[in-house]
């Protein structure tokens, strides 16, 4: 038997690209501000990907550029920081409090938490612990509140409160200060409880504070951090941060059992390698957290936020606009965004790394068209 390791390569590749031209072409590709999981793989990072497709190396983190990736996050976080990579954000929240806490445990939460709602319940399914809300004010947790959720400590008929999960920036595109983090931080110290912060978008706030990423996590005690990726321009993939190393011990096992641990890690380790690769992370935060202040802008100088009514202090790459129910439709046909309160109808617009000015002025011009200005 005669093997060809040639696999005529080029001539696939032809007959591939002419298959997707089809395809594509039976395709109606839109503009829209739906989510920053709705864009491409930015470029950078899909070239890295691409450029370690080469060669055979061992799976399941055993390889260089794996290593490399700790490497780099021990530099941003601090050399005794432990990381470790899984697929999505859900996995990288809920099993930071898997690993964390106990069955008869419960984890204090905003009350619009990304956590709370959005997790289809696997906080309690796979971590086994209850959520608790705190009330909010703009989105940030009101410490105010902190003290009354303290309850029944020690009652064996109450679930004991453990670890408090603070989301950085928040649900509704707002960024914590420093002194804000480092309130809830130190009253979570106080009780001798640990911090766990979902970090999807946590480039933005870095951004926004104008401060290092270690200076509002390593450095105010956080314990935990999931760091995203997914919506940062990546194919898939996030790392879970342990900054308190203690609690990395039995990780490796946890992983496995959540069924996220990758087999071919070097695929998203290259992505955090460009990521990071002379500052894209910032690159990307700046580019969409402009880009969502000059949309709040454009709707100031022509007049729309007497009928599109701004909702939330525009800090990070979101902006939350309300916009009237009967013109939501219509709107949404031609610009698609999600409807985030549909009480009040509360929509929310986000802006990501290939988010041109041109899509705001076209976004701009739809608004005024059905209000006839």
């Amino acid at each position: 038997m005669t093997i060809n390791s040639n696999f005529n390569s080029n001539l696939k590749n032809t007959e591939l690209k002419k298959y997707f031209v089809n395809l594509n072409s039976k395709i109606d590709f839109k503009r829209g501000f739906g989510s920053d999981n709705h864009a491409p793989i930015h470029p950078d990072i899909l070239s890295a990907i691409n450029l370690v497709n080469q060669g055979h190396f061992p799976s399941y983190g055993n390889d260089p550029w794996t290593e490399h990736a700790k490497l780099i996050f021990k530099n941003l976080f601090g050399n005794h920081t432990e990381s470790s990579f899984v697929f999505n954000g859900t996995a990288a929240n809920v099993l930071s409090l898997k690993t964390s806490v106990q069955s008869y445990h419960a984890v204090l939460c905003s009350d619009i938490s990304h956590l709370y709602w959005d997790e289809c319940g696997a906080p309690e399914f796979i971590a086994g612990c209850k959520l608790l809300t705190v009330k909010t004010i703009d989105g940030k947790i009101d410490p105010n509140y902190l003290e009354e959720s303290w309850l029944r400590r020690g009652d064996q008929h109450y679930s004991q409160i453990q670890m408090i999960s603070i989301t950085q920036p928040t649900e509704v595109g707002t960024v914590y200060s420093i002194d804000e983090l480092k309130t809830i931080i130190d009253w979570a110290k106080s009780k001798n409880i640990l911090v766990h912060m979902d970090g999807a978008r946590i480039a933005n706030a870095a951004f926004t504070l104008n401060t290092s990423l270690k200076s509002f996590t390593t450095d105010l005690d956080v314990d935990l951090l999931s760091f995203g990726g997914s919506k940062n321009g990546f194919l898939l993939g996030e790392s879970v941060i342990f900054l308190n190393p203690t609690l990395f011990k039995n990780f490796q096992y946890i992983r496995k059992q959540g069924l996220q641990l990758p087999s071919k890690s070097r695929f998203i380790a290259a992505q955090f390698l460009a990521y990071f690769h002379n500052d894209l992370y910032l690159s990307i935060a700046q580019h969409s957290c402009l880009l969502a202040k000059k949309l709040e802008e454009l709707l100031m100088i022509n007049n729309l936020t007497d009928y599109y009514q701004i909702q939330y202090s525009v800090q990070s790459n979101a902006v939350f606009l309300k916009i009237p129910k009967d013109l939501v439709k219509n709107i949404r046909q031609e610009f698609f965004f999600y409807v985030w309160n549909e009480k009040d109808f509360t929509c929310r617009l986000m802006m990501n790394w290939d988010t041109q000015e041109s899509d705001l002025l076209s976004f701009i011009e739809i608004l005024k068209r059905q209000i006839k200005i």
